[in-house]
C-alpha cells in the first residue's frame, strides 16, 4: 500500500467490515487469461470466506482454472461536497478490505452447511431454518477462499470531518451520507 496512513491495522474493524457489508466483489481469471470480477453475497467464518453459487458456471471454471482469487469489499460512508470556491474540497470518505487467496469447491456436507449457515445469519439474521434438503445440497456450490493476505484500507478525512465519519460508522445511520 502507498499511503500506509490509510492503513487499517485494526483486524476488528476489518472483521466487521467483512461481517456487515453486503456484497463483495471476486476476482478470478478465466481459462482465457482475462481477469473477471464477479458480485455476490459472501460470509466470514473462522477466518474464511465462504460464498454460494451453481455447480457449473464461469465463477467455478475460472477457479478450477486457477484457484488464486482476490475479493473486495468497501463500505462508501460519505461524499464531501466541493464549493463552488474550491472544489478541491470534494472528498470521499470509505472503508475497504482486500484479500488475497486460494478457492475451492467444497464437497464436505458438514462444511456446506455450516457456510450456509453463516449466509443465513448474515442476511436472514432475524429468521430461524430448519434442515437444508439433502437434494438442495446435492446442487449447490459452496465455495471456500483460504485467505492468505488481508489489507484494509480507509480515507475518513482530518481533524471534524473524521470525527463526523467515526460518528457516522458509530450511529447506525444508513450511509453513504453527503457532507458539506
Amino acid at each position: 500500500m502507498r499511503k500506509s496512513s490509510k492503513r487499517i491495522t485494526d483486524m476488528a474493524i476489518i472483521v466487521d467490515l467483512l461481517n456487515t457489508v453486503p456484497v463483495g466483489r471476486l476476482g478470478t481469471i478465466g481459462t482465457d487469461g482475462w481477469p473477471m470480477i464477479k458480485p455476490l453475497n459472501f460470509a466470514y467464518l473462522d477466518g474464511r470466506l465462504y460464498f454460494h453459487c451453481a455447480l457449473e458456471g464461469e465463477k467455478l471454471d475460472h477457479i478450477r482454472h486457477e484457484s488464486r482469487v482476490c475479493f473486495e469489499v468497501d463500505l462508501p460512508i460519505a461524499y464531501v461536497r466541493g464549493t463552488h470556491e474550491n472544489p478541491c474540497r470534494a472528498e470521499y470518505l470509505y472503508r475497504s478490505v482486500i484479500i488475497r487467496g486460494q478457492a475451492q469447491l467444497i464437497e464436505e456436507t458438514a462444511e456446506k452447511v455450516r457456510a450456509l449457515d453463516a449466509l443465513m445469519a448474515k442476511y436472514q439474521p432475524a429468521e430461524t431454518f430448519g434442515v437444508y434438503p439433502e437434494e438442495k445440497l446435492a446442487i449447490t456450490g459452496i465455495v471456500r477462499i483460504d485467505i492468505e493476505e488481508v489489507v484494509g484500507k480507509e480515507e475518513l478525512g482530518e481533524g471534524e470531518l473524521a470525527e463526523q465519519a467515526r460518528t457516522l460508522l458509530r450511529g447506525g445511520v444508513p450511509l453513504p451520507v453527503v457532507i458539506g
